[in-house]
Parts: C-alpha cells; structure tokens; sequence
C-alpha cells in the first residue's frame, strides 16, 4: 500500500502544478460573462418572408436555366412574390413534356389553372413556406454564431427564441456599433456585369431598361468626411453569388499606399463560373455588390482563372478585416432586424463578482469551521482536500475556456459542498470501524472502501444532471452545469484520492495507535 505513494504522490503534484499554471494569472484565463463583466445584450428578429421571396427567385432563374439546358425556347419567367408563384411563359406549348421533366425537380411547386396551354402558373406549398422560414432561422443562427466567433468574444451566448428571434449576448464587448454593423450585415456578395450601353443619366430620370437596375457606391472622403454616391446602371442578373466563395482575407495593396483590400476564393464551380464571364467579358466593367451596394466596378482586363478575385473600396483595415468575417461566415439566408439592444454597464458586473466572491469566502470559511471542530485533525484533511478541489477546478475552467457566470458561482458553491459531503461520508465510515475495535489503518481501509460506492453513486447522478442540464439548458444554465460537471470530478479526485493518500503517508511515517477524528 504504502509503495504506492512512490506514484500517487508526483500524480497528484503534476495535477496541482498543471492546475496553478493553467489558472494563473487568473485574470486573463478566466473570462466573465455577461452579468459579471458587462457587455451586449440584442435581441434580432429574422425576417423570415424575404428568405422565401430569396427561394423563390432562386427558383425561378433555375426553372428558366434549366428548361434552356434542354433546348427550348423560353417566352419569359416570372415570379409574383405576393401569390408566391412563378409563371412560365414557352414560346411552343409542344415543349410542354420536356419542361414538365425539368419540373420533376421541384415536387414542392404546385401546378395551378393557367389562361393558355403554353403558359405554367407553380406556386409554393405552404409546407415549403414553413420549411424555408424555419431554416432561414437556423441558418442565420449559424451564421451570426461563426461571425461571432471570427470577431473573437469569449463565450457569446447565441441562442433561438420564439419562432424567429435570436438572442445575442456578448460579454466584455468593446466597440458595441462595429458588432452589430459585423452580426445584423446580410452579406449577399452579388458579381453582376455593368449596362454600357445605355445612359445612366437617362436611367436615373425614370428610363430604366427591362432587366436593368441602379445601384450606388458610397464613396467617403478621408478628409474631409464628405459622403457621395455614384450611380451604375447593372444588369439585374446575377452572373456569381457568394455561395461558391471558400476563402476571404485581407491583404494590402504595395502599389497604392499600401491600402487594404478584400482577396477572395471561389471552389470549383466558382471558379469555372469567374473563369467563363470574365473570358466572355474582356474590356467590360464587372460590379462587385454587397448587400445592394457596390464596392467596385472595375475592367475586366483579361480572362482570370483560378477562381480568385479582389473587392477594393477605399477601406480602412478594420473595416476590411470585417468584411472578410462576414464573407468568410457566409451571407445571412434573410435580413434581420434589431428588437432590443442593451448594454450591461461593468457597475453591475463589479457588484456581481464582489457578492459572488463574498459567497465564496463565506461558504468556505464556514464549512471549514465547522470540518475543522467536528473532525479535528482529520478535518484538516479534508480543508486541504477541499483547498485543492478549487486549485483544479479554476484551471479546469482556465484549460476549456469557460467564462465564470453567477450560476458557475452556484455551481462552485454546490461542489464545495459535495466535496465536503464525500469527506464526511468517509469519516463517518471510519468512526464507525474505529468503534468496533479495529486499528487505526484497518479503520481507515474499510471506511474508505464501505464509503466509495455511496460516493460514486451519489457523484455520477448528479453528473448526469449536470449533462443533460449543458445539453438542453441556456446560457447561464449551461454555465452553472460546466463548474457543476468539473467540480464533480475534482471533488472525486480530491475527496476519494488525494485525501486517502494523506492518510497513508502520515501512517508511513510514524505508527499511528489514536485517530483525532
């Protein structure tokens, strides 16, 4: 028994040491959440409607590829947004049988009563309506979640409520303005070739060209502040989307000041796409659009594969750098609105961690009171034990990256007092073995052999709860299951382990005929 210490004792070292040096310096490994340290708190509404008007002209411009991929002429396609519905027009209604082919792709479009036999009226079911406002959802929590993490918060909470809310909260977050203009940005990157050949000045009295439309470049003067915005008249359709983009990162330009600009990469479809319009586009301007707005028009000089491109807007790097986020994380499936943006002032946070620590203070010198008297010297092991079990719990949080909440606080609370529970369990056990006569070493075998599977039983239901607590609770809820979870192990280390080892090395020492227990 007594050569095992020539193990257990460097285990337990290496873990307190690895614990110290995880945790330490304590301020900078453990982060805070939210309602100790401040922050963002927004509530986003996703407009869910437009993700279906987005499907739907999806599908309209893929009915229309698709019926020329098989060789037959196309009238015109049209979608009504308001009926949900997309209307096909043939030049031939003996076409008819190949388009129904095309068709079969879109089991989710019913057929409706159309005028003339050449002409298709498909609107959505209401099934699909469901279906893409509930993805429209999921996906824009995704999506906001990857930006979030990109824009480096420690421990967001990024959470659906409802049926199309999303909750945000960012703890310790420094620059409120710059998060939501990074988290509420649709992102829809759009390559979309210029009109030259008519007049933009006539455009913007009223005489738009069928199939075109006007888009602006918001153009700042450094110096002076002065926003103004040029007008291009751009064909409607879209020639790339942002879908195929695989790669977005900053990099500075050596031959104009060193200013920074947006380098893009498209995977293979995109490539071959951007390879094609630029090949069949030489000497034409091509607009880069984001969101409605166009960053840069510029000449497509010669054919560019390899599937990479550049956006240039007369950026700053922070601006920069966030677009690249956003068009790294992907355009959001529809808009989203702001319903409730609040910020945690840090008083609150001050107040909060000052309270939970006085709790902790508190509930510790009382427990270690009271183990203290009623247990004597053995009751110093188990302080010893307890002091350690909070050594490994904060480098355990410090190692996972977990931000301290006021129910972690609750949860490191509950664990100080299991660990002390496990502790009492043992020495009522050893008591008892002491008073039917045995020696001090048989007493302290058997107490902590008898005790052991109350011990773990006792340990992995409530680790279940605390599982099933982090799998299914909130933020805050899942909090206090993470310090719950990792108590629950040291505890067991500590109470269970460390303290036995205590006893045998005493016991190593010196005979031992009396236990102050």
């Amino acid at each position: 028994m007594f050569r095992d210490l020539k193990w257990k004792i460097p285990l337990i070292l290496m873990v307190i040491l690895g614990s110290v040096w995880l945790a330490w310096p304590l301020k900078e490994k453990i982060a805070l959440g939210l309602d100790l340290q401040g922050g963002m708190h927004l509530v986003l509404e996703v407009q869910a409607d437009k993700a279906v008007e987005a499907s739907l002209e999806r599908m309209g411009d893929e009915i229309k590829r698709g019926i020329e991929d098989v060789d037959v002429e196309v009238d015109r396609v049209t979608v009504d947004l308001e009926t949900r519905t997309i209307r096909v027009a043939l030049i031939d209604e003996l076409d008819m049988p190949a388009v129904e082919k095309v068709l079969e792709a879109y089991p989710f479009l019913e057929r409706q009563a159309a005028a003339e036999p050449r002409l298709l009226n498909l609107r959505l079911t209401d099934d699909q309506v469901k279906v893409i406002q509930v993805n429209a959802v999921h996906q824009g929590l995704e999506t906001i979640r990857n930006r979030v993490d990109q824009f480096g918060v420690s421990e967001p909470t990024i959470q659906v409520q409802g049926e199309r809310r999303i909750l945000v909260q960012l703890p310790g977050i420094k620059d409120p303005e710059r998060a939501i203009n990074l988290i509420g940005k649709t992102a829809r990157l759009e390559f979309k070739l210029l009109d030259e050949g008519r007049s933009v000045q006539e455009a913007l009295k009223g005489a738009i060209p069928e199939g075109d439309e006007i888009l602006y470049e918001r153009i700042e003067n450094k110096e002076t502040g002065e926003v103004t915005r040029e007008p291009y008249l751009v064909k409607k359709r879209t020639v790339l989307t942002g879908d195929t983009l695989t790669g977005a990162e900053v990099r500075y330009d050596q031959n104009q000041f060193n200013e920074p600009y947006v380098a893009l990469t498209f995977n293979n479809v995109g490539a071959m796409i951007f390879h094609q319009v630029t090949r069949e586009n030489i000497q034409k301007r091509l607009a880069i659009v984001l969101d409605g707005n166009v960053y840069s028009a510029p000449v497509i000089q010669s054919e560019i594969p390899g599937g990479r491109a550049q956006i240039t807007g007369r950026f700053t790097t922070e601006e920069a750098r966030d677009l690249a986020i956003v068009l790294r994380a992907g355009a959001l499936p529809a808009p989203v609105v702001i319903l409730e943006n609040r910020t945690v002032g840090p008083s609150l946070g001050k107040d909060s961690v000052e309270q939970g620590v006085k709790s902790i203070l508190w509930g510790g010198v009382l427990v270690i009171v009271f183990i203290a008297l009623y247990y004597r010297l053995s009751g110093l092991i188990a302080v010893t034990a307890l002091f350690l079990n909070l050594v490994i719990l904060v480098g355990a949080l410090a190692y996972f990256g977990a931000a301290l909440t006021l129910p972690g606080i609750a949860g490191i609370l509950l664990t100080v007092g299991m660990a002390i529970d496990a502790n009492v369990l043992v020495f009522e056990r050893i008591r008892e073995e002491v008073r039917l006569g045995k020696t001090v070493r048989a007493a302290i075998e058997a107490g902590y052999a008898k005790a052991l599977s109350t011990i773990v039983d006792a340990n992995i239901t409530t680790f279940i709860a605390a599982v099933v607590l982090f799998q299914f609770g909130t933020g805050p809820i899942k909090g206090f299951a993470i310090t719950l979870s990792i108590g629950i192990a040291a505890s067991m280390f500590t109470a269970v382990f460390v303290s036995r080892v205590i006893f045998d090395s005493a016991m190593s020492r010196k005979k031992i005929n009396r236990l102050s227990i």
